[in-house]
């Protein structure tokens, strides 16, 4: 049995990434096409995991992936990215550039990472695009005009926790099928990646929430929008590939 995984399956699955990641709404793919491209490489994910033996997961190399925000400021994309995170298997925390520009730093398997940038590319385009179309409708111009910066943050946040949620569901589900494969695919991918982490020997803080003040109309709004998002199509379904690989 090979001791490392198959760094030509890896490298073909990357360039899949980032073929799909070149499907972005900059390139005039919609939100709802994007977020279906990004479901449909984490069903790739799944599958390549599964057909990795354990002693390949283990002898897996972990990378980093940095995120930039291009923000000093929290954005909306925060109150999403511990789910992303979740949702491929990562640990993610947030530092700052040269620039003082809040970054996010993914870390864990090379493709996990690479998904959730992936991701985290595109719920933050996504949230944008979605603002944008709010700012246009009847609705919002029920607001007065020193309202508005809260019904902003207040669509974003309401939209960002609608698509948390949903990744969280969708991430119970795929679990749920990889277990039934008879493999603890999870716990042992955590185990390599907490391993790895805590060689780094960072000394990570949890940020305490804040409450904060919204209005839930516009609440309401971004979430029916986070909720409308296709991000689900081919998971937590039977999947077909390779058949998964014991010890």
């Amino acid at each position: 049995m090979n001791q490392t995984s198959n760094p030509a399956a890896l490298d073909k699955l990357k360039l899949r990434i980032q073929a799909l990641r070149a499907k972005t709404i900059a390139n005039g793919c919609t939100e709802d096409e994007a977020l279906s491209a990004a479901a449909k490489v984490a069903e790739l994910l799944d599958r390549h995991d599964l057909s990795l033996s354990d002693v390949e997961l283990r002898a897996s190399p972990c990378e980093r992936t940095v995120y930039q925000t291009n923000r000093k400021k929290r954005i909306p994309l925060d109150d999403c990215i511990g789910a992303i995170a979740h949702f491929c298997d990562c640990r993610v925390w947030r530092e700052k550039n040269a620039d003082g520009e809040n970054v996010y730093v993914f870390f864990g398997l090379g493709a996990d990472v690479e998904v959730a940038h992936y991701l985290a590319e595109l719920i933050d385009g996504a949230v944008r695009a979605e603002l944008g179309r709010f700012k246009t409708s009847i609705e919002y111009g029920r607001f007065r005009h020193q309202e508005r910066h809260l019904a902003n943050a207040s669509f974003a946040l309401g939209m960002v926790a609608s698509i948390a949620q949903r990744l969280v569901a969708i991430k119970d589900g795929r679990d749920q099928a990889n277990a039934s494969t008879g493999r603890g695919l999870v716990i042992l991918k955590t185990s390599v990646v907490d391993a790895e982490f805590d060689k780094l020997g960072l000394n990570l803080r949890n940020q305490r929430s804040s409450g904060r003040m919204v209005s839930m109309t516009a609440y309401e709004a971004g979430g029916a929008a986070g909720a409308s998002l296709a991000i689900s199509p081919g998971l937590g379904g039977p999947r077909s590939g390779t058949p998964a690989k014991g010890n």
